[in-house]
């Protein structure tokens, strides 16, 4: 399929979405000609509130250290819920402009751990509105993150919940957590990485072939993070059927060009990588503010020859279990990273696209100024 075929099977809904009305073919070609948009991001945001009883009061996890981690999560959030991360998504919110399309959220958009499907759907919920009205009703669309889907009767719960959420935003007909949408000339691919769903993707990436920019917006980086748990990445099991569909879907974004948006490893990374026969670009986004220090950009590794060398001091996961060697692993991805750079720093995000070039600007915690700019094309 080449641009043209591409730009017929997007027009109505991408019309539809972009003008907030019905599909008017000669507008819709005029704002497609050279159009620049941008979208404001936010990586991981893990929504919950003070007290923890308010979500969490069914929460019952039998786990010793499990039930420990999760409920210093619930404080965590709570704390920073309280004050910073409203501050954060204020800051965020003023980023909008004329140009601005959507809002993006890179999964994780609640905690999670509710032990109870009534009150999971309250909680998203409560955030999508919230975010809603934060955002003055800019369409929000959220990738499915593991928090997400994580308690009894979770996943169940967003699965009937976000989809239908997700086509009312986006002016289109949803039922799955891997879908795609259209901004102009360019395509958004929204994928699962808890439960990847190898046919529509593929379904996907042929449907948008031709488009001008592939976007890939997913919660787990396609790439291993440098972190305790690397293999939370897409198609990152260590089995013979996940190594070979991670290689498989690898190729298929190098050659389309992809630029990859993501979260769940709490870091601002970035990551551009050359192989199979194409280009990854890679950021990685995070808005959970648990320390003010966080608004801080500040880079632990950077450059090919540092990737992966923060999971090598790691002394062991959250379990107690010894950190294993992965090193052939980050090893088969190190030969094609041209630029690299990773930070713990928390903020926001604004993507802004162009027939030039295609940056994101970062602004640290409730930043007046911009922290740092990425340039991804």
């Amino acid at each position: 399929m080449d641009r043209r075929q591409f730009l017929q099977y997007t027009a109505a809904g991408a019309a539809a979405f972009a003008l907030g009305g019905p599909f008017h073919p000669a507008e819709a070609r005029r704002r497609r000609k050279g159009e620049n948009y941008s979208v404001i991001i936010l990586g991981d945001t893990h929504f919950d509130t003070e007290p923890d009883t308010v979500y969490h009061s069914l929460y019952n996890e039998p786990t010793e250290w499990l039930n420990r981690v999760q409920r210093a999560e619930f404080a965590r959030n709570g704390e920073m819920w309280r004050e910073r991360c409203p501050r954060l998504v204020k800051r965020a919110a003023c980023l909008a402009g004329d140009e601005t399309r959507m809002v993006l959220q890179m999964g994780d958009l609640v905690q999670g751990d509710c032990g109870d499907a009534a009150v999971h759907t309250k909680m998203l919920d409560d955030v999508m509105n919230r975010f809603k009205a934060d955002f003055g009703g800019l369409p929000f669309v959220s990738v499915v993150g593991n928090h997400d889907i994580r308690g009894v009767g979770a996943e169940q719960a967003y699965y009937d919940y976000m989809p239908a959420r997700m086509g009312r935003e986006l002016g289109k007909d949803i039922r799955k957590t891997t879908f795609d949408f259209a901004i102009g000339d360019d395509a958004f691919l929204v994928l699962d990485f808890n439960r990847p769903d190898d046919d529509e993707t593929e379904r996907i990436l042929k449907d948008t072939e031709g488009a001008r920019h592939t976007f890939v917006i997913v919660h787990g980086p396609l790439f291993p993070f440098d972190g305790g748990s690397c293999r939370w990445f897409y198609h990152g099991g260590a089995g013979k059927e996940d190594t070979e569909a991670r290689r498989h879907f690898r190729a298929a974004f190098a050659r389309r060009g992809a630029i990859a948006l993501c979260g769940h490893t709490h870091r601002t990374e970035f990551a551009d990588w050359w192989g199979d026969g194409g280009r990854i670009t890679q950021m990685t986004m995070n808005s959970v503010w648990s320390k003010e220090k966080l608004s801080q950009y500040v880079i632990d590794a950077q450059g090919a020859a540092e990737y992966g060398i923060l999971r090598m001091r790691s002394k062991a996961l959250d379990n107690g279990s010894p950190v294993e060697e992965e090193a052939e692993l980050f090893e088969e991805y190190r030969p094609g990273l041209r630029a690299y750079t990773h930070s713990p720093a928390a903020g926001s995000y604004k993507l802004n696209v162009s027939d030039k070039d295609v940056t994101i600007d970062f602004y640290g915690g409730d930043a007046t100024f911009r922290t740092w700019q990425f340039v991804l094309r």
